[in-house]
């Protein structure tokens, strides 16, 4: 873009306009398949709003999205070459929408219409997303409002825009979400499955098993869930490492495979959610993991930057105590390798445990850091002590200097 005869080119491929003129693709379902302009479609990609460029790299063809405006996404996406999952937010129960309020459903659907008119006929769009997770933390009966709302809002969608899928993404599948949604909602022609861990290997045979017979993506995937996850006496998850995560969801990407259903990592990005790197595939200094490697043996791409392998933690752990008096101290150990032998800078951190309790991705602020317990910080490990009581985490950065990165954390109490 610095050649002054390429100029002109680039400002007619980013103009937003010109690219919503585009070719509008034909996207439909038939049986368990996405047909895109007639040929079968599997949605590979993530979650995210970055770094498109990459993700489509890697091997992927898909981004998501949760109900944000999209326009700026999809015109990044239609420029990298990606499709868009446009996800429109149906609010939730449990954080006090009520689907009996009349005023306040006819509001959530009149901006659901003004979406699916503003962007039916964009490029990228591949089909609509229809709430995230609706029915989470709610009883059975609880959830009976859910399932009614959203049917309304589908069956809007296809009288505005008959181009496109309706999808709608569970928190899992469990015995009868699918079955639920099925009888329920008629007019969602795509099931979405939110799910981490060993779940994963099996909930599209469940929600087979359940009677869905449509398209499967597992709209989200992960190593393990948090509240899962094994926890220390005081209640903390504990987090895998980067490279725990990576073996994980190579599995959870093939049995995916092997089941012909889409799959799309969390997150394309970066958040706090129990700590800042739990559910995060890239770091915030942009690095990123050995899940995104992963990817990209799986789905026949590149990881960015070109050849390289991400570093691997082979073991961290106390030596010492996970509770100690403020008197006392611990220690940590760690061992690492760089598969390209590339060296590896150690960078260590002390953050609060987060006390944020939150459910389905709602946002957490960051936990405050605490150098002042780090000592003797080396890349073997580093010991811990000087600290008022509370309970922390001490985490692990490795990163070999060409754009990759390995995380990992451990749990400890001062009493």
């Amino acid at each position: 873009m610095r050649h002054v005869f390429v100029l002109l080119l680039v400002v007619l491929v980013l103009s937003p306009a010109l690219v919503r003129r585009a070719h509008a693709a034909q996207v439909a379902v038939r049986g368990a398949d996405i047909l895109v302009d007639g040929k079968p479609f599997m949605p590979l990609g993530a979650s995210g709003e970055t770094r498109f460029s990459e993700l489509k790299a890697l091997g992927a063809n898909t981004i998501r999205t949760y109900g944000q405006e999209p326009g700026e996404i999809l015109d990044a996406a239609q420029r990298a070459g990606l499709k868009v999952i446009v996800g429109f937010w149906l609010a939730h129960p449990r954080l006090g929408f009520n689907y009996a309020d009349k005023a306040a459903v006819t509001a959530q659907l009149e901006a659901l219409r003004h979406m699916v008119e503003r962007y039916r006929t964009h490029p990228a769009l591949l089909m609509w997303g229809i709430g995230n997770e609706v029915e989470v933390e709610l009883s059975p009966e609880e959830a009976q409002a859910v399932w009614p709302a959203i049917e309304e809002a589908a069956r809007l969608v296809k009288t505005l825009d008959s181009q496109h899928p309706t999808m709608a993404a569970l928190a899992e599948v469990g015995q009868d979400k699918a079955a639920i949604l099925k009888r329920s909602a008629p007019s969602i022609d795509v099931l979405g499955i939110n799910g981490y861990g060993d779940g994963l290997l099996t909930s599209a045979g469940r929600a087979r098993a359940q009677g869905w017979t449509g398209p499967i993506i597992l709209t989200e995937l992960g190593a393990q869930g948090h509240w899962d996850a094994p926890r220390a006496p005081w209640g903390a998850p504990m987090e895998p490492t980067s490279s725990e995560k990576a073996t994980r969801v190579r599995r959870y990407l093939m049995a995916a495979k092997q089941a012909g259903v889409g799959a799309m990592p969390f997150l394309w990005g970066q958040k706090q959610e129990v700590t800042p790197s739990y559910y995060s595939l890239l770091l915030p200094t942009g690095e990123w993991t050995e899940t995104v490697e992963v990817m990209s043996d799986l789905w026949g791409g590149k990881v960015p930057g070109g050849p390289n392998r991400a570093p691997r933690i082979l073991g961290l752990s106390l030596v010492g105590p996970a509770r100690f008096p403020t008197d006392g101290q611990t220690l940590v150990r760690l061992s690492a390798t760089d598969p390209d032998g590339d060296p590896l800078k150690a960078e260590w951190q002390i953050m609060a445990e987060t006390t944020a309790r939150s459910v389905g991705g709602d946002p957490e602020p960051v936990p405050p850091s605490f150098p002042q317990g780090l000592h003797d910080p080396a890349p073997t490990g580093v010991r811990i002590f000087g600290l008022p009581p509370g309970r922390y985490r001490v985490f692990v950065t490795l990163r070999d200097g060409r754009g990759a990165a390995a995380t990992g954390n451990i749990p400890f109490e001062v009493q």
